[in-house]
């Protein structure tokens, strides 16, 4: 992938709006499955081929590119083993595990969410 220019409209916001610690933590942890990733490796370590079977709808590539920027951001870690064939483990750092009672509170606060508005909706049916 091209990289983007340093001076375009959407660099310089970004660069703003990431001044922010609250949307800077939320540009870390955004994206379509990072936080499923996160969830997934908050109590064990899984390989890749795991982490496919269990987001089957994910493909190769974006998973892969997920687990690149979580590596990059320090969130996960990549462990190799010397291994015949090479074996390949992810795992959450310790700044990510720190992450996950938070993460926790925020997935109470989602189903919170989606019963009431369900069932407001319900209601207006």
């Amino acid at each position: 992938m091209a990289d983007r220019k340093l001076n375009s409209t959407y660099s310089r916001n970004e660069q703003v709006i990431t001044d922010c610690d609250l949307t800077y933590a939320i540009h870390i942890i955004g994206g379509r499955w990072k936080l499923q990733i996160l969830s997934s490796l908050k109590n064990q370590k899984m390989r890749f081929t795991d982490l496919k079977k269990k987001y089957a709808l994910i493909t190769e590539r974006m998973l892969t590119l997920q687990l690149r920027a979580m590596e990059k951001d320090g969130l996960i870690k990549r462990v190799v083993y010397a291994e015949v064939p090479p074996r390949v483990e992810y795992e959450l750092t310790e700044l990510a595990c720190r992450l996950t009672p938070i993460l926790d509170q925020l997935s109470d606060w989602g189903q919170t969410h989606k019963h009431q508005t369900e069932n407001k909706n319900e209601d207006k049916q």
